[in-house]
């Protein structure tokens, strides 16, 4: 079953709107959603490697747009979007931990939480709610959203054919570790 999902999924990766819905969830997962942007970058890239560098860089653009969005939910929408938003996800500890270690560490916190399983939300939520000045924010965001997914296109571009191969024969194991590391993501927010 799950081989024929990926099969589905590779499928559609290659289709011309592939790039849309990869826009829309990286911009959706830095402020609000929680599948991270991997989840189509990978078989994107997989399905059509020469495109790799287009697929991050439009990943990491839109990333960056939905972390603004992110910013001015925290800044403006406090009480009636960004609480909620943290509540849902049993997070709201990690968010006000967070809006104190934006007033400690500063561009840091953008720098290092943006390379890490734990969802980018938060980081840009609480950078609004900590009022960090927008700009270093965004050009942080700017570069620890294009490594991180410069790093993911580049090295399946690289070694596509064997990465390819693995996760066709290891399917059940990945998915496994990926859901682990979703899980783990945001276990690590309530003890932040």
């Amino acid at each position: 079953m799950l081989s024929r999902l990926y099969a589905r999924v590779i499928a559609h990766a290659a289709s011309p709107n592939a790039p849309w819905w990869l826009a829309a969830l990286a911009f959706s997962e830095a402020s609000f959603f929680p599948l991270p942007p991997e989840t189509l970058l990978v078989p994107m890239v997989l399905a059509c490697r020469e495109r790799a560098w287009f697929y991050a860089t439009l990943c990491t653009l839109a990333s960056v747009a939905g972390g603004l969005l992110g910013w001015l939910i925290g800044a403006a929408l406090l009480d009636s979007v960004a609480r909620p938003i943290a509540h849902f996800y049993h997070a709201d500890h990690t968010l006000e931990t967070l809006q104190i270690r934006f007033r400690e560490w500063g561009v840091w916190i953008v720098l290092l939480k943006g390379l890490t399983p734990i969802p980018y939300k938060f980081v840009t939520i609480a950078s609004g709610m900590a009022h960090f000045a927008l700009v270093p924010f965004m050009l942080a965001s700017l570069v620890t959203r294009g490594l991180r997914f410069f790093l993911v296109a580049g090295l399946l571009q690289r070694f596509g054919a064997p990465i390819e191969r693995f996760l066709e024969q290891r399917l059940p194991l990945v998915t496994s570790a990926f859901a682990l590391l979703l899980i783990g993501g945001v276990v690590a927010l309530r003890y932040l």
